[in-house]
């Protein structure tokens, strides 16, 4: 069975993500003590799209830096792969209505979800190191929106086929979408961009005849 504990860590950074929202609250406490820090993206309630996508940008870099440099890509690229070629087999068991080979892929798939899932728990240990900067960033964006633009004016977007207000609900407020849109797929490219670099590196390693075993 996988080791649980950094569930332990997933459930402690929840609770102190509600917590500290709850802390801020309506006046954005946190939020306005944390303006002289982040201030400089605000650009004067100018740019919001800009100051959207450069909250985004630090939020994506640090995480995703952190996450790459501190967790083993090269065992998670390995567990990916297999998963990948777990599931072939069985697509392929399925179409060649393959009852053996379907039953052994059955047999076999709690101990490859146990593995996979130990894989990607290891990764959840960077979770509160992360949240140093996530919380904070996203309650000033909170502050930023709320406060800085002081007008609906100021938090209107205009797109080609509408105009929306940030602070608008759609069981979020849409400057939540906005933010999340932004950071999560910069954050996949630049997680791609470092995969890329650590796999040439390891690579180049090899073929030097320097590289360090990986399990």
């Amino acid at each position: 069975m996988p080791d649980m504990g950094p569930m332990k860590y997933m459930m402690i950074t929840m609770i102190v993500i509600l917590l500290v929202y709850f802390i801020d609250g309506s006046d954005h406490v946190i939020g306005a003590l944390l303006d002289p820090v982040f201030g400089f993206l605000s650009f004067g309630g100018e740019y919001p799209i800009l100051t959207l996508m450069l909250a985004g940008v630090i939020m994506s870099l640090f995480t995703t830096l952190l996450r790459a440099f501190t967790t083993d890509q090269f065992e998670q690229a390995k567990s990916q792969h297999v998963m990948s070629e777990f599931n072939k087999e069985r697509r392929k068991a399925m179409m060649t209505n393959n009852t053996y080979a379907m039953k052994k892929l059955e047999e076999l798939q709690p101990v490859m979800m146990a593995k996979n899932m130990e894989v990607s728990q290891k990764s959840m240990k960077t979770m509160p190191y992360t949240m140093i900067v996530i919380i904070p960033l996203f309650l000033w964006v909170r502050y930023y929106v709320n406060v800085t633009l002081f007008t609906d004016a100021m938090r209107t977007i205009v797109f080609p086929w509408a105009s929306v207000n940030l602070l608008d609900m759609f069981v979020f407020p849409v400057w939540v979408f906005v933010y999340m849109l932004i950071s999560v797929p910069l954050g996949q490219v630049i997680n791609k961009i470092i995969r890329w670099y650590l796999f040439k590196k390891k690579l180049a390693e090899i073929e030097n005849g320097t590289s360090i075993e990986v399990s």
